[in-house]
């Protein structure tokens, strides 16, 4: 399949796909920015209201961290079970099985890009400055993005080989939501934590990167960053070449799972 035929009907998947989820529910597109809002809303009273432990500026830190983290989350998760999900069509066409994925992927860029332009107006509405830092944004959401598809081609081969892996992601996710700084400061740690969680753990790398860029207005450790677009950008290049080598195996599993 050409690339632009191929990137074309990942956009067609993606809006259709944006479309029937819109018209399962009264308020539509509303909940692309509502129901990340609801997600922060209920840990900022957790952490606030009854546990009372966190700083005044707690609500804009949770928000930024929590609703990058739900854009990585809900892409991989929904992306691995992209292949099983659409084994109707699978079993009666050849197509690139990288085409689900990437589909699921694509609608989440499109609900983040909303999630994105909510978050800058309240941190602004908030006291915090639009500084020409923000422009670090653009390389750190790149590797966001590879990122995500690197680890949703992972999620959707695993799911294929296996229905247990689902279970296995989604556990996943919670650990590292509890990992990863999204409701505490990585850097209030041990200066050894610090580095160790961000040497090892590249979702909390990314989360405080967003941190410092728009709430701090300082530049992130671009060397850091490039070696996490470059890490996940060469197992994105081996799960592509995997996929299109095994794509009659995949198909064969998904309709056998």
């Amino acid at each position: 399949m050409p690339l632009l035929h191929y990137l074309r009907l990942i956009d067609i998947m993606a809006r259709m796909g944006l479309r029937a989820d819109a018209t399962r529910f009264f308020l539509g597109y509303i909940w692309w920015i509502l129901e990340p809002l609801l997600w922060v809303g209920i840990f900022y009273f957790v952490f606030v209201t009854i546990m009372g432990t966190r700083g005044p500026d707690f609500l804009m830190f949770l928000a930024t961290g929590k609703l990058v983290f739900v854009w990585f989350s809900k892409s991989v998760t929904q992306a691995s079970n992209s292949i099983i999900g659409a084994k109707g069509l699978v079993g009666k066409i050849n197509v690139p099985k990288t085409l689900f994925p990437m589909a699921v992927v694509q609608e989440g860029v499109y609900r983040q890009a909303a999630v994105f332009v909510m978050l800058g107006i309240i941190l602004i509405i908030n006291g915090y400055t639009a500084t020409a830092t923000w422009w670090y944004l653009v390389p750190l959401m790149i590797v966001n993005y590879v990122v995500i598809v690197a680890c949703a081609f992972v999620g959707a081969c695993l799911v294929c080989l296996a229905r247990d892996f689902a279970q296995i992601i989604s556990l996943g996710m919670i650990f590292l939501m509890f990992t990863s700084g999204v409701f505490f400061d990585v850097r209030a740690l041990d200066p050894e934590k610090t580095k160790l969680v961000l040497d090892l753990n590249p979702i909390a790398f990314l989360l405080d990167a967003y941190r410092q860029i728009m709430m701090y207005s300082t530049a992130p450790d671009m060397l850091h960053l490039f070696t996490i677009g470059v890490g996940f950008g060469v197992l994105l290049c081996v799960m592509v070449l995997f996929m299109r080598r095994r794509s009659q195996y995949l198909a064969l599993r998904a309709l056998t799972a």
